[in-house]
C-alpha cells in the first residue's frame, strides 16, 4: 500500500499549502491526519512550485528573452 503523505507547495507570493496525496484535499498547514479522508500521514514531500513561478516572473520582466 502506498504511504499516504502531504505534499507542501511552496509559492512566491502566497502562503505554503499542503495536499493530501490521497485524496488532493488542500490544507493551510499540515495536520496529523487528514481532515477530508481521515488518513494518517506520514512525512511531508517538498514541491518547490516557487521556482516555476520565478521563471515565468524572470520571463515576463526580463527583456533579454
Amino acid at each position: 500500500m502506498k504511504r499516504v503523505r502531504w505534499i507542501q507547495k511552496t509559492h512566491l507570493f502566497r502562503a505554503d499549502e499542503y495536499i493530501c496525496s490521497r485524496c488532493g484535499a488542500v490544507c493551510a498547514r499540515p495536520y496529523k491526519a487528514c481532515p477530508r479522508c481521515g488518513s494518517v500521514m506520514g512525512r511531508t514531500k517538498y514541491d518547490p512550485s516557487w521556482v516555476d513561478e520565478m521563471e515565468g516572473m524572470s520571463a515576463l520582466l526580463d527583456s533579454d528573452w
